[in-house]
């Protein structure tokens, strides 16, 4: 079979985990002699990359299946595979409710689309959903972008939080050698990505699984010691890593952040909800005390850092009381972001067998305050950049207004500036603050640092 003018479309839902394992994907196929095509109608190739952590992910790709498969009964040569986390969690349930589907993969099978994609091609219906020891993978992925891009430091998760779902698919925690991932950044230094994230469920957990310590007994590889080995990468201007988790996040690691030129004053740092009992119930090994004094700790080496976190209401048996002491966390930490959620139960998670579920207008009530809350003291936390001057990193043409360019100060705050994207696009840029928004800035340009050459 020739692959010469063969099309993908692949369409991610969820988390940035995904996103980085979409991308090498399509880097695989683009191998394969695929083509990338924006709509999934002229795709012979239609891949799924699913998440379960909410539900009405998974209902819309239920949607978007549908379509695909009433087209398949036209077209029995497409291809449709769904892949991520409702493929790990749902299996072969998948198939019974449509059979049209030809590969069903869970997360960790990413870097196997090939062999799998020619096993269907050869006549197979395939489900790819037991544990496997992830592999390296060199094939380049294509990247969204060609400013920022994301690099998997480690895989899976050992935590067991009540309502979470991550660990059933994303299997055990993998880290990758400090040579994988700094050979990944270099070859991305040469191909001109300025902003690199380093990503992992659980990036604190970095290194726990990897053989070898030091004579003093202290592990050799932390996520720490990760940032020090890779930071000086040539070419590479900016570090963010996400996300982590209060119950092993460091003051070694803020002193680093506060050390290392490169690495971004931002970090994310997820604390679910502001009430401890709430918190043991969510099984997360801390308390609102601990979480509290780790942004002290971060706000006393680099007091204009920013912090965004994740948070979650309406979970089981929350009581009002419960949920002000969430409302009482954001309104004396005062964050730059929050993603907040109403707790939706996830199959095959202890929570969701819990008797004390709330209903949707407690739930949909308190996201709501709690919403509100944020956007006020988002707003409140920009205030701080009005006047000064911050460095831009431009990104993309601004959709609303293609006389401006966007892209990210330090702090990961979305800034907007007249400028022309093709003699922009890659640059850092010094740019005056003039508007600020809750979630948003607007400026003027002042000067273009030339990036080193590489």
């Amino acid at each position: 079979m020739t692959t010469s003018k063969r099309r993908y479309h692949i369409t991610t839902f969820g988390c940035q985990m995904n996103k980085a394992d979409s991308e090498r994907m399509a880097g695989i196929l683009e191998d394969m002699g695929f083509e990338f095509s924006e709509d999934p109608n002229h795709a012979d190739v239609i891949l799924y990359n699913t998440c379960t952590i909410r539900d009405n992910a998974e209902q819309k790709v239920y949607s978007y299946l549908g379509r695909q498969a009433k087209r398949k009964h036209e077209q029995p040569d497409l291809t449709l595979v769904v892949a991520g986390c409702v493929a790990q969690q749902e299996g072969e349930a998948l198939l019974r409710r449509v059979p049209e589907l030809d590969l069903v993969m869970g997360p960790q099978h990413a870097n196997r689309l090939k062999d799998l994609l020619e096993s269907v091609f050869g006549g197979n219906q395939v489900v790819a959903t037991e544990p496997v020891h992830i592999m390296e993978d060199i094939t380049q992925p294509r990247r969204d972008s060609k400013v920022t891009a994301w690099v998997n430091v480690i895989y899976g998760c050992n935590e067991r939080c009540t309502y979470c779902v991550v660990p059933n698919v994303r299997g055990v925690e993998q880290s990758r050698t400090p040579e994988a991932i700094r050979a990944e950044m270099e070859e991305l230094g040469r191909q001109g990505y300025k902003e690199i994230t380093l990503l992992g469920q659980n990036i604190d957990a970095y290194g726990r699984d990897l053989p070898g310590s030091t004579s003093e007994g202290r592990h050799l590889h932390t996520f720490t010691d990760l940032l020090y080995y890779v930071h000086d990468v040539p070419g590479v201007e900016r570090l963010r890593f996400a996300t982590s988790h209060p119950r092993y996040f460091t003051e070694r690691l803020i002193k680093a952040c506060a050390e290392l030129p490169k690495v971004c004053e931002h970090f994310h740092i997820p604390f679910q909800s502001g009430d401890n009992d709430v918190l043991k119930a969510m099984s997360r090994g801390y308390t609102h005390e601990k979480y509290r004094r780790i942004i002290d700790t971060i706000r006393k080496y680099m007091p204009d850092a920013s912090i965004s976190a994740d948070a979650i209401v309406g979970f089981p048996g929350e009581t009002e009381a419960q949920f002000e002491n969430t409302l009482k966390l954001v309104e004396d930490i005062g964050f730059d972001q929050l993603n907040t959620a109403a707790y939706s139960p996830r199959p095959g998670t202890p929570a969701a067998l819990w008797e004390n579920q709330l209903s949707e207008e407690v739930k949909s009530d308190r996201l709501q305050r709690l919403n509100h809350l944020v956007a006020i003291k988002a707003a409140e936390r920009s205030q701080r950049y009005f006047g000064r001057i911050e460095e831009v990193l431009v990104e993309d043409q601004n959709p609303k207004d293609p006389t401006q360019v966007m892209g990210r100060t330090g702090g990961n705050r979305l800034t907007f500036f007249t400028g022309d994207i093709n003699e922009l696009k890659g640059q850092l840029v010094k740019v005056k603050i003039t508007e600020v928004r809750a979630f948003s800035l607007t400026g003027e340009p002042i000067e273009v640092r030339q990036a080193l050459p590489v």
